[in-house]
């Protein structure tokens, strides 16, 4: 896979996958669901807004908690 240079304050889909804890599949699917935007980069190769994923990481591990 071509590296790719991406903007400050994004994170790639695999970067992404790796701090929610779940699979490239489920990342794709809190986009379509509506619970993930994605900011950046290509249909193949998206990027999301790192202050979207911490958001997302914060919620996951309160409902987790709860």
């Amino acid at each position: 896979m071509e590296q790719q240079h991406i903007r400050p304050g994004h994170l790639t889909a695999q970067q992404t996958a790796r701090l929610l804890g779940v699979k490239l599949d489920a990342v794709r699917q809190l986009v379509k669901r509506g619970h993930l935007t994605r900011s950046g980069g290509t249909p193949r190769q998206p990027w999301y807004a790192a202050q979207d994923v911490a958001a997302l990481v914060a919620k996951r591990r309160t409902l987790d908690a709860a």
